[in-house]
């Protein structure tokens, strides 16, 4: 549990992407199919989600798509350390170049963790997160022609000052080398696997 403060420039940089204005991505154009829609992510990926869910561009390279209550949108604390907000996100090369600990490069070997210092838990509010476990591994079909690095993290979410566990998350991770693309999960976010599975290239 015992992790660096995030250095003073990094922390600035962090705070930036936190509370960056929040704008409909251009190149998430969508077309309603009848209860969904289609949105074009990065390279080319096309997912068909439902059309309920919602597609912010926090800044570039950092996308989420929200799928449910998202308390922290609009506030300073949005961003990819909040809580409580339902959604995953679609990450590119930036985001990935400094996707673990002390902010090196991500690779599937670790958690998705851009930070030095102890997280906030994902879902539930004034927790933090605790030591992770890896539990599942393999490839994902992520649309015709694209296999994707596939990772399952469970992770306990603890009190501070006892490290009591008081609430569990899972951070599922989807990561595609070639097209520099990364998509993270902390919310189980049911039928996410299926919409990746159909995703179309274009």
């Amino acid at each position: 549990m015992n992790r660096k403060t995030i250095p003073a420039g990094l922390a600035v940089l962090t705070a930036a992407l936190a509370a960056a204005t929040l704008v409909a991505p251009a190149a998430a154009s969508a077309s309603d199919l009848g209860g969904t829609r289609q949105v074009h992510l990065r390279k080319g990926l096309t997912l068909t989600i439902p059309a309920s869910w919602r597609v912010d561009a926090v800044s570039k390279d950092w996308t989420r798509v929200i799928t449910g209550s998202c308390p922290t949108r609009g506030t300073a604390d949005y961003g990819f350390r909040d809580s409580g907000c339902h959604s995953f996100w679609v990450l590119g090369p930036k985001a990935i170049k400094i996707g673990h600990e002390l902010f090196n490069a991500y690779t599937p070997d670790g958690p998705f963790y851009p930070a030095t210092d102890v997280g906030p838990c994902p879902v539930r509010k004034n927790l933090y997160i605790g030591q992770t476990k890896l539990v599942a591994k393999g490839l994902r079909q992520v649309g015709p022609g694209h296999k994707a690095y596939y990772r399952d993290w469970a992770g306990p979410c603890v009190t501070m000052t006892k490290f009591k566990v008081k609430a569990h998350f899972h951070q599922r991770e989807w990561f595609l080398p070639t097209s520099k693309i990364l998509i993270v999960d902390q919310w189980n976010t049911p039928g996410l696997d299926g919409i990746l599975k159909k995703a179309a290239w274009h």
